[in-house]
């Protein structure tokens, strides 16, 4: 019996995957035009003579552990990244307590210190959505592998900090998580914190996550517990969770959030916890994968392109996307960008492309509307490079 691309949409659709791809998923089947039958992938190289990292393994150890991600495979019917596959900044700690050992402490300025253990959020824990988390240093030109998307489930944070209620002088909350203190590193300090205001921890609907695709946390990803802020970079999505502390106005700024300030996109390096501006993803995208297209045409196949790319962060729903090929060609729309049915996750786009002769490309994104805030684009941080031997 033959599925319609709609019929088969609805499937995915009531297996938990977002309705919202249903419009890209006919984009990813249908060719670019009528006849027209896919010839392959060019892959989005490095051409600075690094070599690029291996992807979807695990590199190092500790503060030193890199996971990066293959983007080039997502598409309609893979929302989600595979745990295993899902990107690793930090490896856990060898110290790190067995799940039934684990205990938070809710303290500081509060009411009444509170130990909350694992089972206490099993019983509470629920669907928390669906939600992206990038590296705020996601900067390898190769692959920028290290930003990926998981289901999510745990407890809303406002539901923890009731427990222990606060004392007057109580305005932020400082959330601690171990950190492996014991062996040197070459890419990090040691000391995982960060503060917030309760507000927007609401405001941005985060939650203790213990459970990522239908499975329990990953201790590399952060079990027996870690933080979730939707659409804030992840190092402030503090993984192993030891402490939940309220604190004062005048907090100075974690360690942690000294060492992320430039790449979090701060004025400087703040002192206090207060003059730090919330750790949020501005609007992003990049191309993911190449594909060539023959189509017929009378005197042989036409060559088409089609770049597909992936776009994420800010609170769009519909964003202008803009694309170009060299530094000295103009910004043009790009021809398929859906809006976004969830925000807080990647959504799909493609662009038609026909390259005007073979030769090296740079593929650059960028967003029609100015009033849209989008940082890292501005300043082509996520370009992408190709090779094009057929025009």
């Amino acid at each position: 019996m033959s599925v319609t691309r709609r019929q088969f949409a609805r499937t995915l659709a009531s297996a938990g995957v977002a309705v919202a791809f249903e419009h890209w998923l006919e984009a990813q089947v249908l060719p670019p035009a009528p006849g027209g039958r896919l010839d392959g992938t060019v892959p989005l190289g490095r051409f600075d003579g690094r070599p690029a990292p291996p992807l979807n393994v695990l590199l190092g150890t500790g503060l030193d552990a890199r996971q990066f991600t293959d983007l080039s495979a997502i598409d309609a019917t893979t929302p989600v990244t595979p745990v295993e596959r899902f990107y690793i900044r930090t490896s856990h700690p060898p110290e790190l307590p067995i799940n039934q050992a684990w205990r938070c402490i809710l303290g500081g300025l509060v009411a009444n210190t509170q130990s909350l253990d694992l089972p206490t959020l099993e019983r509470e824990a629920r669907d928390t959505g669906t939600h992206l988390m990038e590296c705020a240093g996601n900067s390898d030109p190769a692959n920028f592998g290290l930003i990926s998307a998981a289901s999510w489930s745990g407890v809303p944070i406002g539901a923890v900090l009731d427990r222990a209620g606060k004392l007057p002088n109580a305005q932020r909350v400082m959330v601690t998580g171990m950190d492996d203190e014991r062996r040197p590193s070459v890419t990090s300090n040691p000391g995982a914190a960060w503060i917030f205001t309760r507000d927007e921890l609401e405001r941005s609907g985060a939650f203790l996550a213990i459970g990522m695709n239908g499975r329990p946390l990953t201790p590399d990803h952060g079990a027996p517990v870690r933080l979730v802020v939707p659409n804030y970079y992840g190092c402030s999505c503090i993984k192993w969770v030891s402490r939940i502390d309220m604190v004062a106005d005048e907090e100075p700024a974690t360690s942690q959030m000294l060492e992320f300030s430039l790449r979090t996109h701060q004025q400087g390096v703040p002192r206090l916890a207060r003059d730090y501006e919330p750790p949020v993803i501005d609007l992003a995208a990049m191309p993911i994968r190449v594909e060539r297209w023959l189509v017929p045409r009378q005197g042989g196949d036409r060559i088409v392109y089609r770049v597909v790319g992936i776009r994420w962060g800010g609170r769009t729903a519909k964003v202008p996307l803009t694309i170009r090929f060299r530094s000295s060609e103009r910004f043009v729309p790009v021809s398929d960008c859906p809006p976004a049915d969830n925000p807080t996750t990647w959504s799909l786009w493609s662009h038609q492309w026909t390259p005007e002769a073979p030769g090296r490309y740079q593929i650059a994104l960028g967003v029609g509307d100015r009033s849209i805030r989008a940082r890292r684009l501005d300043i082509y941080y996520y370009v992408r490079e190709v090779e094009i031997d057929r025009a």
